[in-house]
């Protein structure tokens, strides 16, 4: 394989493995009936932490509905919670970040997510997950927190 295809490869191998987390959507629940379109909702999906096997975290999130929801032209709220548990044993690595992104998904056509940072308060033994909003432009500062306490 040239040198050219051979870097490519491995770039973008790295990058799918320090991509966030995948979520699976569990289900929603109707908030606002809508006349065209679909209704308003709040929906619910999991995702498991990338790198600590066994730590679970749910997310609740709005969704826009109507015509543009529909069409997927609709910017949802920066609304949102977060609960993690531990599902089982937790091994936290040695050389652990203090910082990472564990999940992303997008919530408008252009430039604003949801993510989930997960930090790890090494003193108190204790993984913590930060929901927020983040836009290039106009920012949000609502924001949910979980956390996990590593026994």
């Amino acid at each position: 394989m040239p040198k050219q295809y051979s870097t490519s490869f491995l770039i973008t191998a790295l990058l799918l493995l320090a991509a966030p987390a995948l979520a699976e959507d569990l289900d929603c629940v109707t908030t606002e009936w809508k006349l065209w379109g679909s209704n308003h909702q709040v929906c619910v999906s999991t995702f498991a932490d990338p790198d600590i096997p066994n730590v679970s975290c749910y997310i609740s999130q709005a969704k826009t509905g109507g015509i543009s929801g529909t069409l997927g032209l609709a910017e949802d709220p920066s609304n949102f919670a977060i609960s993690c548990s531990a599902t089982g044993a937790i091994t936290v690595p040695d050389d652990l970040p203090a910082k990472a992104n564990v999940f992303k998904e997008s919530t408008s056509l252009f430039f604003k997510a949801t993510r989930v940072i997960r930090l790890w308060d090494k003193k108190r033994s204790t993984l913590v997950y930060l929901a927020v909003s983040k836009k290039i432009i106009d920012g949000s500062p609502f924001n949910a927190l979980s956390t996990v306490h590593v026994r």
